[in-house]
């Protein structure tokens, strides 16, 4: 298994950075690379919601449907995937601290095919190479007012 473990501080509210990175939607939204997401099931959020994201990596486009399986509003939300091989298990928690958002990203990658156990520790840097720049992305976003590009819609 590779874990790979991000953390930012964001000068936002915690109701922002939660409400962003627990939306699908609106998570995609400041993510140029998330080109096309899909509801699967009718949720949007929250424990049961099921969609399909697509991102263009390099040149390809990644395909990866995930499933939120734990979600304490303005806390933690786990999202899982099974793809290529791996179970991606992604946990997101925040805090609020001294007026800033402090966000914990952890990613467990745990293989269940022989290529994937042995290439997942080599591509280890690039898994958190990929969510740092979510994270900051998600930090600029939130931090410079191009919040229109993640508010809930009406």
């Amino acid at each position: 298994m590779v874990t790979v473990n991000v953390r930012r501080e964001i000068a936002a509210p915690v109701e922002d950075v939660f409400g962003t990175v627990a939306d699908i939607d609106r998570f995609s939204a400041i993510l140029p690379h998330s080109v096309k997401v899909e509801h699967l099931n009718g949720k949007k959020t929250g424990i049961g919601a099921k969609f399909r994201e697509t991102r263009v990596m390099g040149k390809q486009e990644n395909v990866n449907e995930f499933e939120i399986t734990e979600y304490i509003e303005n806390e933690r939300v786990r999202m899982i995937a099974d793809t290529n091989g791996t179970v991606w298990d992604t946990l997101f928690e925040v805090r609020e601290e001294a007026g800033k958002t402090t966000i914990d990203v952890e990613m467990d990658a745990r293989p269940h095919k022989l290529l994937p156990k042995l290439l997942n520790p080599l591509m280890k840097g690039l898994f958190r190479k990929g969510i740092e720049k979510d994270m900051d992305l998600l930090k600029e976003a939130l931090e410079t007012g191009n919040r229109d590009e993640v508010d809930e819609e009406d």
